[in-house]
């Protein structure tokens, strides 16, 4: 068992941190109080003591200003160093390690944010490099809201270091993070990243932070670390309190630990008195085995396919292999051609999305690395990329959010050196095709020691068998009558003797024959009956889409026959008439793209430019406000319901709103252009992250959403000193203020801005909102709401200005 600290900035407002004031400062101004704290908690049993550094970076102390990033984060460093040679005159043969300790930036990552991935990667770069030539033992990146800035803090630790990377998460009540991320998305990710343990921290105390726990330990086959909080916080006399003492704690950490969990230690509100109770009732507690789970496991940042378990449905839509109008849209630039493919696939059942955009004359890099990025922004499929450029493989791994199926890798040692060395860096399980030098071997023999040649060479990477999906290879049946049979035979024996996971192109088996749909189907049921794992299929083929759905009732994956019978009762049997040539079904081959959709629809999926289009059509015949009230605001209305459910994550949230500002320029032009484009907004609403705080994620969510629902936003930004707040709302004679903190320590910058906004403008409300706040905080200093979510901050402002 290995045993962490506890908080810092919490002990730091005990000891006398002003509001405002940055927490990484003291390591210059009172090294002697960071030092003490380390000591402490090394005195205490713990084994890791952090660097006080977690919101140490560029964005915090650029180049040029009062301190720099360097003499901030070696002092940090020194001091914990200094704690351990104290520790050390004491106990000479004690373990004591330091822990460099990365935060989250506070910023959203594009699209849904303005941080692009690589300048975040860069930023934490600089923190990783610095801390690093100093002499830490380990990197610690904890409290992440979002995977994809998770990712982006493990690549960056990953190439600037070798030392060992532990990576936390923040859960919400809900058991997701801010971004929709989920225990298995997170444990999936960071495994195939390679970090050496992962967990959760911060956010919670340990009784709600145990089904989470739950999760991580069912799907993790790598070390979980838990460090709660101690419990909730609230106000108390200007400050924040924890009320969980560390009996209390450690009563809950007791079944944490006996449950599976190898790192234990605490985050907001625990001292070295929690720590020192923890340790002394845990330090006896065998851990359980850490146990190889073998999960072929492919996710996006909120959802996640296993492979091996119910049939695997790939769209292979986006690809312009045989598609006219699709090629015409890669040259065109034509992203929403590409989005509308992949939501209508969606719609039509696939669980992942193939991505490939191969065409000649067109730059593959970029186009794929934006396929990748703009789907993810839209959808929450997971995506397989294909491409046959390892340049062009390597930005779409770099930039995807999540574990990815990469297509592919084949038994040539060229393939294999190229692919290899990018599935260990980024993660991902990789398509293997069974052929190699000498070809395609004809017989079932000839691929199964191929995919054994593919294992052997993985290896060496740190791959396994989890890591990899097989393709059998369906050849085609009118040059090769055997030819189903051996494809057949290797699927079997992939799932009998590798035990492992198979994949197909079903349509390949028909090239050549007339109505493919038929014997596409049948090929289909006969592949999944041998344990096919994964098709790359067309969702819009009615008769695939019949026989997966036939074969999950007759074996026994639909349950009473529920999902047949709600889908096909009352249906008749259709008429098929595909066109020779065709992949089969009743659905034209081109009818995915470009299909008819209502305003609200666009809106609801964050289709920008096809909001656009349909604004402006209907402009043509319908009055502006019409279409705000009757298609809009019920559009944004229910995405808003969905968020609040736990049904739609922020990630489409903010894309929906971004469709909708879109469609909403469309009108303000024509108003303009009419001379009538001076409406009069709902009311004007001051956002601003309190003094101190330069995280501002969560105001900047609230004011796109406001702004769409028509208010005038005042964003003063972050690090707002209480004094502008006060004379902002007061020159503006503002109804209604928002505030948001992130941090504990400047929770009571918040209660000040609030005492001075009921001082000297008393007549208006104030909202607040932030990861450290609960309902009850928010009334112990005195806002007037509490808002959870940056809906409900909107439905708020709706009772005011009515």
């Amino acid at each position: 068992m290995l045993f962490f600290d506890g908080g810092m900035g919490s002990i730091l407002q005990e000891q006398g941190l002003k509001a405002g004031e940055l927490p990484e400062v003291w390591n210059l101004t009172h090294g002697e109080s960071i030092t003490q704290i380390a000591y402490d908690y090394y005195k205490a049993g713990a084994d890791v003591a952090n660097t006080n550094t977690f919101g140490a970076n560029r964005l915090k102390f650029p180049e040029g200003g009062e301190h720099s990033l360097e003499e901030i984060i070696g002092a940090a460093v020194e001091h914990v160093k200094e704690a351990v040679r104290r520790i050390h005159e004491e106990e000479p043969d004690r373990d004591c390690y330091i822990a460099l300790d990365i935060g989250p930036t506070g910023k959203l990552l594009k699209p849904m944010g303005d941080l692009d991935f690589e300048d975040a990667v860069r930023i934490f770069a600089d923190v990783v490099r610095i801390g690093s030539r100093l002499g830490v033992d380990l990197i610690l990146i904890e409290t992440m809201s979002d995977l994809y800035e998770m990712k982006a803090a493990v690549l960056a630790a990953k190439e600037n270091c070798d030392l060992p990377i532990f990576a936390t998460a923040i859960f919400g009540e809900n058991g997701k993070l801010l971004t929709g991320g989920t225990p298995e998305t997170v444990v999936a990710t960071m495994e195939s990243l390679g970090v050496t343990a992962l967990g959760v921290n911060c956010g919670l105390g340990p009784d709600l932070m145990k089904p989470m726990v739950d999760q991580l330990l069912e799907y993790a086959s790598i070390p979980v670390i838990v460090n709660p909080n101690a419990g909730l916080p609230r106000s108390e006399g200007g400050k924040t309190v924890y009320d969980v003492g560390p009996k209390e704690f450690v009563d809950d950490m007791i079944g944490i630990a006996e449950a599976g969990a190898w790192g234990l230690g605490g985050c907001c509100g625990t001292t070295p008195a929690h720590i020192a109770e923890l340790v002394n009732r845990c330090k006896d507690i065998k851990p359980k085995p850490i146990v190889e789970k073998n999960r072929s496991v492919i996710c996006s940042y909120s959802k996640s396919v296993t492979l091996g378990k119910r049939p695997v449905l790939v769209g292979e839509r986006i690809n312009p292999t045989g598609k006219s109008r699709f090629k015409q849209a890669l040259r065109d630039n034509n992203m929403e051609y590409i989005l509308q493919e992949g939501l209508t696939q969606e719609e039509k059942g696939a669980h992942v999305l193939d991505v490939n955009v191969g065409l000649p004359g067109i730059d593959e890099t970029a186009m794929l690395t934006a396929a990748v990025t703009q789907l993810q922004s839209i959808l929450d499929l997971p995506l397989q990329i294909d491409t046959s450029s390892a340049e062009a493989m390597e930005s779409a791994l770099r930039r995807y959010n999540g574990k990815p199926l990469i297509n592919s890798v084949n038994g040539k040692q060229e393939s294999m050196d190229m692919i290899f060395p990018l599935v260990q860096k980024y993660g991902g399980v990789v398509v293997a095709l069974l052929l190699d030098e000498a070809g395609i071997p004809e017989t079932a023999d000839g691929r199964i020691a191929i995919a054994r040649k593919l294992l052997a060479e993985g290896a060496k990477y740190g791959l396994t068998i989890r890591d990899f999906v097989f393709d059998g290879l369906a050849m085609t049946v009118s040059s090769d009558t055997e030819a189903a049979i051996a494809t057949l035979e290797t699927i079997r024996r992939i799932r009998d003797e590798l035990h492992g996971c198979s994949i197909l192109g079903v349509s390949n088996i028909s090239f050549g024959l007339p109505r493919r749909d038929i014997i596409n189907a049948s090929f289909f049921g006969m592949a999944l009956h041998n344990g096919l794992s994964a098709a790359i299929m067309n969702p819009s083929s009615d008769a695939m889409m019949q026989a997966y759905d036939a074969y999950l009732t007759l074996s026994g994956q639909d349950e009473n026959c529920q999902s047949f019978t709600a889908k096909y009762a009352g249906t008749s049997a259709p008429v098929y008439n595909a066109a020779p040539g065709t992949s089969g079904g009743t659905a034209p081959a081109q009818a995915a793209a470009g299909g008819s959709r209502t305003l609200g629809e666009c809106i609801e999926r964050g289709l920008k430019e096809s909001a656009e289009e349909v604004t402006e059509e209907l402009l043509k015949t319908r009055d502006s406000l019409d279409i705000i009230n009757e298609e809009m605001i019920p559009a944004l209305d229910k995405v808003g319901k969905g968020f609040e459910k736990g049904t739609v994550f922020l990630p489409q949230l903010l894309m929906s709103a971004d469709a909708a500002k879109a469609a909403f320029a469309v009108i303000r032009k024509i108003l303009n252009a009419s001379g009538k484009g001076n409406e009069e907004k709902k009311g004007a609403i001051i956002l601003a992250t309190v003094k101190g705080d330069i995280h501002d994620i969560g105001k900047n969510i609230v004011k796109v959403l406001l702004e769409n629902y028509g208010y005038d936003v005042i964003d003063l930004g972050k690090d707002v000193p209480p004094e502008l707040i006060v004379e902002t709302a007061i020159d503006r004679n503002i109804q209604l203020v928002g505030l948001s903190a992130l941090m504990t320590t400047t929770v009571v910058s918040m209660e000040e801005t609030i005492k001075q906004l009921h001082a000297h403008k008393p007549d208006t409300k104030i909202v607040v909102g932030g990861a450290v706040l609960t309902q009850e905080y928010a009334d112990e200093i005195g806002a007037d709401c509490y808002a959870k979510d940056a809906m409900a901050t909107v439905r708020y402002a709706e009772s005011i200005f009515v």
